[in-house]
C-alpha cells in the first residue's frame, strides 16, 4: 500500500500549485458573491437588507467583497485570509452558536453555521499556506514556499 500512495503522492505534488490556485479562486469569489449579495442585491437577491452603513451587516458585506476579491486574485493573499477568517469567526460565535450548538441543520434543530466554519476554516488555511506560486503576490515577489526544509 505504502508503494502506491508514494507514486500516487508523487504525481499528485506536481499539481498541488494549480489546485491550490483553483482553490484560493474558488473561495475567494464565493465569499465576495455573499458580499455583493449582501450590499448589493447581486448576483441574486438577498432575503435581508442590508441599509447603508448599518452595524454590521455592511461592514461584513464590504470585508466579504474587498477580501474574497483579494484572495481571489492572490493579492495581499495572508492579510485578507486572515481578515476573512476572523469575521467568519466572528459571525458563527455572534450570530449561529447562540441559537444551537450543532452547525449544520437549519434552525430549530441546528444553528446554520455551517458555512461560516467552512470560510473560516478555509481562510485560516490560506493564511498559513499563501496564495501559492500562481497569484499576485508571487509575480510581486512576496512568495513564500508551500514546504520550507
Amino acid at each position: 500500500m505504502w508503494i502506491v500512495t508514494k507514486g500516487l503522492d508523487r504525481r499528485l505534488a506536481r499539481h498541488a500549485p494549480a489546485a491550490l490556485s483553483a482553490f484560493r479562486l474558488v473561495y475567494g469569489l464565493l465569499f465576495a458573491a455573499y458580499g455583493s449579495r449582501s450590499l448589493f442585491d447581486w448576483p441574486v437577491r438577498s432575503p435581508v437588507v442590508v441599509e447603508f452603513g448599518s452595524w454590521p451587516g455592511w461592514y461584513a458585506g464590504l470585508i466579504e467583497i474587498v477580501a474574497g476579491l483579494l484572495v481571489a486574485a492572490g493579492l495581499f493573499t495572508r492579510t485578507a485570509a486572515f481578515i476573512a477568517s476572523g469575521e467568519m469567526a466572528v459571525a458563527y460565535f455572534w450570530m449561529h452558536q447562540p441559537m444551537a450548538l450543532w452547525p449544520v441543520a437549519d434552525p430549530p434543530g441546528g444553528n446554520g453555521g455551517a458555512l461560516s466554519i467552512l470560510f473560516c476554516f478555509a481562510f485560516f488555511l490560506l493564511v498559513f499556506i499563501g496564495g501559492g506560486p500562481y497569484s499576485l503576490d508571487a509575480a510581486r515577489g512576496r512568495r513564500l514556499p508551500l514546504n520550507r526544509r
